[in-house]
């Protein structure tokens, strides 16, 4: 049965902590409060899925691009606790996808 590499692993992991620590994408989330996301599961859901949805693994299963994925994931915080910031780029489908 296959099973999530370390990698992988970690990186769901310190993003985990990161959004439970609110510090996760810093410096776009820096002096925002985004504690709501706390009280509302489905945008906990929305961020995860995001950071999931971007995560890009090679062969072995080593994550390739974990701050991207953060920084996707934190852009949909700062455009839920700001509904006037835009996304730049927009999100594309397969981002926002739940699976």
């Amino acid at each position: 049965m296959a099973k999530l590499s370390h990698s992988t692993s970690h990186a769901i992991r310190q993003f985990s902590y990161w959004v439970a620590n609110r510090t996760v994408g810093q410096s776009l989330l820096e002096d925002i409060d985004y504690s709501c996301i706390f009280e509302e599961p489905s945008a906990l859901e929305q961020t995860y899925a995001i950071f999931v949805n971007v995560l890009e693994l090679d062969a072995e299963g080593t994550v390739l691009n974990a701050k991207h994925a953060e920084h996707r994931a934190a852009q949909f915080i700062r455009s839920y606790v700001q509904p006037a910031y835009c996304v730049d780029p927009p999100f594309q489908p397969w981002e926002v996808a739940m699976h």
